[in-house]
């Protein structure tokens, strides 16, 4: 069943469209396209570009420089960005610090923050999880004293995504030790130029430089830099990660790389001939194409449901789950249409990719890097496990 937009719908559509066209760097999206690592620069670039726009931050309020685009358009908005190769604004800033900044924060903190991130002149990065504390999240230990007017931070935080690009983490802290553990967090903006402050690389299977352990030694921060009260940032923690969970942007991102797939399809041979005449490999295709649009139904109807006012409650959960759950199965499809030129590991082949103009053999070592880097999705923001317990706990009353 093809989804039906207003042709006020159709029309912004199209004029995202036509932006895109004329505004995308090429270079910047034929890495998206091939799966190749952009640099930070690659992403200011084009957030700048969104900002000049007034397109870099589509779901803020109007008064905080939003575009008062209703979520709809919103929708639409993530789709052909991604479908067009263009990359996501890093989320920490946009999606993810702003709203609790928007939602929680004094004014000093809005007006001194949130131009910036619109702008790309910071760039965010999260310290949630720690070394004893992913999934579980509450049991945290990194430390925070008040010391006068500053608070001095001490630990550790781990798999801190791009933390060697940050200027600016916002981070969960433990400022009550003896108090229950979800009331004795806090949540903390640290400029990551403050002294005390060691990032340390971790190298994926991918052979990226995406993660990061960040310690803590004695580390102040301004005591003004708290945000939403001392001892409740678990409130600020639950509403971002909800903010995290619900990214609109996945469907878009599925269905590009399903269309390089299909591209896969037409030019490979299987083992008894084209691999588009499999009629095995034809219909798991199918399946998973359908499987998308029965995704992507649920999210409109969740974003119907907010246009009316309503909460999107646990279905956050539920996408999370099986928007990472598809966006993986089409990265293991894909290999499988290659064969056993899926053997070859990214570093082997780094200096490889996608041609111009078509797909090479050699697109192989992209799709082998995309594969390994898309195994976090669901572990990451929530594992597929905590989601599940959400969604019984709340929906199934168990």
């Amino acid at each position: 069943m093809q989804l039906t937009f207003s042709a006020a719908d159709e029309q912004f559509r199209d004029e995202v469209r036509i932006f895109l066209r004329n505004n995308l760097p090429k270079d910047i999206q034929q890495k998206v396209m091939e799966n190749r690592p952009l640099g930070k620069e690659d992403i200011v670039r084009w957030t700048k570009i969104l900002a000049d726009r007034g397109w870099s931050a589509p779901n803020w309020p109007v008064e905080h420089g939003g575009t008062g685009w209703n979520p709809v358009q919103s929708y639409i908005f993530t789709e052909e960005c991604a479908l067009a190769g263009a990359p996501e604004p890093i989320a920490f800033g946009v999606r993810m610090v702003a709203p609790v900044l928007i939602a929680f924060g004094s004014d000093e903190q809005k007006q001194r923050y949130l131009p910036r991130i619109r702008s790309g002149d910071d760039w965010w990065c999260q310290g949630y999880s720690e070394p004893g504390a992913g999934s579980d999240l509450a049991s945290l230990s990194t430390a925070a004293r008040l010391d006068g007017n500053a608070f001095i931070v001490k630990g550790q935080k781990i798999w801190t995504t791009y933390a060697q690009h940050a200027d600016m983490m916002f981070c969960l802290v433990r400022t009550d030790p003896e108090a229950k553990k979800q009331r004795g967090i806090s949540f903390l903006l640290i400029d990551m130029k403050s002294p005390g402050i060691t990032v340390r690389p971790i190298i994926t299977l991918d052979g990226k430089h995406e993660v990061n352990e960040v310690f803590f030694d004695d580390v102040r921060v301004p005591a003004e830099n708290l945000v939403g009260g001392l001892h409740q940032g678990w409130d600020c923690a639950k509403y971002l990660l909800r903010h995290e969970r619900f990214s609109t942007s996945m469907i878009g991102h599925i269905r590009r790389n399903l269309r390089l797939l299909l591209e896969t399809v037409k030019s490979r041979q299987g083992t008894s001939g084209p691999l588009s005449e499999d009629l095995t490999f034809c219909e798991r295709v199918a399946r998973i194409s359908i499987e998308v649009d029965a995704l992507e139904y649920t999210l409109l109807r969740a974003i119907s449901d907010a246009d009316r006012g309503g909460d999107v409650g646990t279905k956050a959960s539920l996408f999370k789950i099986r928007s990472c759950q598809l966006a993986q199965q089409v990265s293991e499809l894909h290999l499988d249409a290659l064969g056993t030129d899926a053997l070859a590991y990214p570093p082997e082949g780094k200096n490889l990719g996608w041609q111009s103009g078509g797909l090479l053999p050699d697109e192989a070592p992209a799709q082998v890097a995309n594969y390994l880097n898309l195994r976090k999705l669901t572990i990451y923001g929530g594992s597929e496990e905590i989601q599940k317990n959400i969604l019984a706990k709340a929906e199934l009353e168990l």
